[in-house]
């Protein structure tokens, strides 16, 4: 198969690349480091000539607007269906995040968005949902400085972005079926503690804060929702694995 990755330079989308050229397949990388824009729609017609599928693993980054988020998203998505409707891909597969169904605010109201346009697109395709990554903490803590480090109040099941890219390659592979079962990590953790083991092992000395947050995205983060349902699959990496991991120092 000849298999595109939007978002292949990125945190999942390098091992959706890794994963699938070790299968055997054909990978072309979209991103603006070679020459191709999801928001813009510039080079995707070229890159996607003769391409099978396409795992859109894209981020708009770690933005908390809805806004922002949802302009992204629907904008990707519907740059990559048109061109690929143009250039006869068969299969589109999205991923996206697990129990985010009653929590439509903030960045996972890009991503329920995003969801809405591939299922009404014209490409068949495959909404492939995993937790949050095991990479998702230290993507937070880089940004904060001092003494202290503020999170959210977040109940997860994470999992390694290598499982996950490895996922989607399998999801691409297997033809379209709207929505396959989704990726969880191996064990329930809390956002804090996980936090917390991360500064501990990199020998940062900065207090973790865990705080509430307000509204629907708040009580969402809050409720557990996102560690995923009883049928997910489960991924084999523990976070505390993975911080001895090669992945964790790239």
């Amino acid at each position: 198969m000849r298999i595109a990755v939007a978002g292949g330079t990125g945190v999942v989308g390098r091992y959706a690349v890794e994963a699938a050229q070790n299968a055997g397949h054909d990978v072309v990388v979209l991103a603006r480091s070679r020459g191709v824009d999801v928001v813009t729609g510039v080079g995707l017609d070229a890159a996607l000539d003769g391409v099978d599928a396409v795992i859109d693993a894209s981020n708009s980054g770690t933005t908390l607007s809805a806004k922002k988020a949802t302009a992204f998203f629907e904008t990707a998505t519907r740059n990559l269906l048109e061109a690929g409707r143009r250039q006869g891909v068969g299969h589109h597969v999205a991923l996206s995040i697990v129990g985010i169904d009653g929590i439509d605010a903030s960045y996972y109201a890009g991503k329920l968005a995003q969801e809405r346009a591939v299922a009404a697109g014209p490409v068949p395709f495959t909404i492939a949902r995993a937790g949050q990554f095991h990479e998702f903490a230290g993507q937070l803590l880089s940004g904060m400085t001092g003494p202290f480090a503020v999170v959210p109040k977040l109940l997860m099941r994470p999992v390694a972005a290598r499982e996950v890219g490895a996922h989607l390659a399998r999801v691409a592979e297997g033809g379209p079926v709207e929505r396959a079962q989704d990726l969880v990590g191996p064990r329930d953790e809390v956002l804090v503690d996980v936090a917390r083991r991360q500064l501990a092992f990199e020998g940062r000395r900065q207090r973790v804060v865990q705080v509430r947050l307000p509204g629907a995205y708040g009580r969402g983060l809050a409720s557990g929702s996102l560690r995923g349902g009883p049928d997910a699959i489960h991924g084999t990496q523990t976070f505390d694995e993975w911080l001895r991991s090669v992945d964790h120092r790239q």
